[in-house]
């Protein structure tokens, strides 16, 4: 790539300015007229994205980080219909509309007048765009809007033009620059796909980090190196298909893919949040580290007292570490079915039976996850790590049965099963037999007891009327003897456990 300058501008020179700070060369670029061309995408970051970035930044000033860096920003250097240059945005243009737009409210908010000349380009006329621009800047007046006696909007002031001239001076930007369209588009692919690309979980690592400054090297080494031993791939599938789904089905909400616009579910309380909410958490939390560390358990022959919930907020810094490793393990436990090995499952018939046929097509993909995702939140609620009882052990086998009835009837309803009928039956907006909410009542659940008397109240037996056509036919070829097709016994032999539970009615 000949054609690149890298280079990088402060949010002030940029925006307010219409310059670069400096290049290769330590000289300024002027008259850059930054344009949003037709081929990009919608305005898409929302209000709950626009208040993470200022929350961002105002915790990186109160840290006195001297330079934060917010990202990069690739441009396409080319000529307007008239002749003059201009600065299209390859990449890059959610963040620069949203700068913008916070630095418009903090102006606003002391009585100033500012003049944006990148705000005042058309919007194209997306719904999205309609909606978001004003929306976000709405948020950002609201969170630094102006205060109404005089002492405190002296002090209210002083404080917004101290963030604000943080936010001019110290957040930086990458630029990269190129008069090659084809060349910036490369570059942008070698970003965001070639590239090593960032998962989910790689964010939540460096966040958390920063959350630990001040820690022993030596500690912070060595939960770095526990992190980096879990395969990475692992690490992303745990998140985004098992911790982030628990997360929103718990409270009735639809999953999408975890991306960086949702990872604050994982983000937690910070060490400086103060507020009772704040407090109780992470009081829970150091009594429990306090307990666990200490020979208490071990003189008074109790078990340890668990420091996580999957309902519970997560605590910022070394504790996130310690979470990940917990459930990563209990999950490893429960999907190992060993007769003499793991914890949880050992030789359940049923799991048996599921795991010869996990990856048999996305259907029972699809249904083994909510299989296991219902027993993590069961195991997480109800399942001592320690010293459990034989009822204990009792109560947890009863539940793998009442998981698999509630879960693989809606394998046994879909000749093709998909996401959004799946999540359609968690959420109970199916018309097919046990649609249910298993998350949110193992969360309303105050006992195992309890748990297992609604779920023995709730769900209901599946009818040869209401299974698929596949299944109906694979049955059928069951009974005459016919050669079935490929995948045809998964189907019965899910059905054989619904009769032996009393769970099916020919």
């Amino acid at each position: 790539m000949n054609n690149l300058i890298l280079s990088i501008t402060t949010i002030g020179d940029l925006l307010l300015h219409n310059k670069i700070t400096r290049n290769g060369d330590c000289k300024s670029i002027g008259n850059v007229k930054l344009n949003i061309p037709e081929y990009q995408r919608p305005y898409k970051w929302t209000a709950r994205n626009a208040i993470q970035l200022l929350d961002d930044i105002t915790e990186a000033k109160n840290e006195n980080k001297e330079v934060y860096r917010v990202g990069t920003l690739i441009l396409h250097k080319d000529k307007d219909e008239n002749g003059n240059e201009r600065y299209n945005i390859v990449d890059g243009q959610q963040r620069t509309i949203t700068f913008s737009l916070l630095l418009y409210a903090l102006y606003k908010a002391t009585g100033e007048t500012i003049t944006i000349d990148f705000l005042g380009q058309q919007v194209f006329n997306n719904e999205y765009s309609r909606r978001n621009v004003p929306n976000n800047y709405n948020a950002f007046r609201r969170r630094v809007g102006a205060k109404g006696e005089a002492d405190d909007k002296m002090d209210h002031d002083r404080n917004i033009k101290q963030l604000r001239k943080y936010i001019e001076d110290q957040c930086e930007l990458i630029v990269v620059i190129t008069d090659d369209l084809s060349e910036a588009f490369q570059f942008f692919d070698s970003q965001n796909a070639r590239g090593k690309a960032l998962y989910p979980h790689d964010l939540l690592k460096a966040y958390h980090l920063r959350e630990m400054a001040g820690m022993d090297d030596a500690k912070t080494e060595k939960i770095v190196e526990e992190w980096e031993k879990i395969p990475q791939h692992d690490l992303a599938v745990f998140f985004g298909d098992y911790l982030y789904r628990i997360k929103e089905w718990i409270n009735g909400n639809w999953t999408y893919k975890l991306s960086e616009h949702n990872i604050f579910k994982f983000k937690g309380i910070t060490r400086t949040a103060r507020t009772p909410y704040a407090q109780f958490y992470k009081g829970a939390y150091s009594y429990a580290e306090f307990v666990n560390s200490s020979a208490m358990p071990f003189v008074s022959g109790t078990r340890e007292v668990n420091a996580f919930q999957l309902n519970t907020p997560i605590i910022a810094g070394k504790p996130f570490f310690d979470y990940t490793k917990h459930y990563y393990e209990i999950l490893k436990d429960i999907q190992d079915n060993s007769q003499y090995e793991g914890f949880y499952i050992k030789g359940d018939v049923i799991v048996k039976t599921l795991d010869c046929y996990f990856n048999r097509g996305t259907g029972n993909r699809i249904t083994r996850l909510l299989f296991d995702t219902a027993l993590l939140l069961y195991v997480d609620r109800f399942c001592p790590a320690t010293f459990p009882t034989k009822v204990d052990i009792e109560l947890f086998e009863q539940f793998v049965t009442f998981a698999f009835i509630w879960a693989y009837p809606l394998r046994a309803q879909y000749d093709n099963l998909g996401w959004q009928s799946a999540q359609n039956y968690v959420l109970e907006n199916s018309d097919k037999v046990n649609s249910l909410n298993i998350y949110k009542l193992i969360t309303d659940s105050d006992t195992p007891i309890s748990l297992l008397s609604m779920m023995a109240d709730k769900l209901s037996p599946l009818s040869q009327y209401e299974l698929s056509n596949r299944l109906k036919k694979s049955l059928a070829n069951e009974e005459t003897g016919i050669n079935k097709k490929d995948g045809d016994e998964v189907f019965v032999n899910y059905l054989h456990y619904f009769e032996s539970n009393q769970f099916y009615t020919k």
